[in-house]
């Protein structure tokens, strides 16, 4: 019995150590991006993961837009003349291991451009640059979790 509530004792600290490094390895959750431009927070963006492991992300807040209510008129797909506050702008992420996602793409719906993404946790899970790339021209951003 000893035995057992010491090895107990021994075993709490690494699951907690464990769990806590599993949140910090999970992109989900909000994030705030900043233009790479400006360096401006420009949205706030959720990041959502489906049962089959796809990870996606929804705006769900616009920081200071430019009109009241945007849609993305530039955007040539589905998401074409739909309002920017709740769609859908990264598709079919994958996770790779170690805080690295890729697979998927992202769109930037100002220029209606959708671009194959890859993301990766730095900092301890408490940014996230994320990259995207038409051909060889890349560009990269780094959002901050709320």
């Amino acid at each position: 019995m000893r035995n057992t509530l010491f090895a107990s004792l021994l075993a709490l600290p690494l699951a907690l150590a464990s769990m806590q490094a599993t949140a910090a390895d999970s992109v989900v959750g909000r994030w705030k991006t900043i233009d790479g431009e400006t360096g401006k927070p420009k949205s706030i963006v959720e990041i959502t993961q489906a049962p089959n492991g796809i990870i996606s992300g929804h705006i769900v807040e616009l920081l200071n837009p430019s009109k009241p209510n945007p849609v993305c008129d530039k955007c040539k797909d589905d998401r074409k003349n739909k309002p920017i506050t709740g769609m859908e702008i990264i598709r079919g992420m994958k996770a790779e291991g170690g805080g690295a996602y890729s697979g998927g793409t992202i769109l930037k719906p100002d220029e209606g451009k959708v671009y194959k993404s890859k993301m990766e946790l730095i900092e301890g899970g408490k940014k996230l640059e994320v990259s995207g790339c038409i051909a060889f021209i890349c560009k990269s951003q780094t959002w901050l979790r709320q």
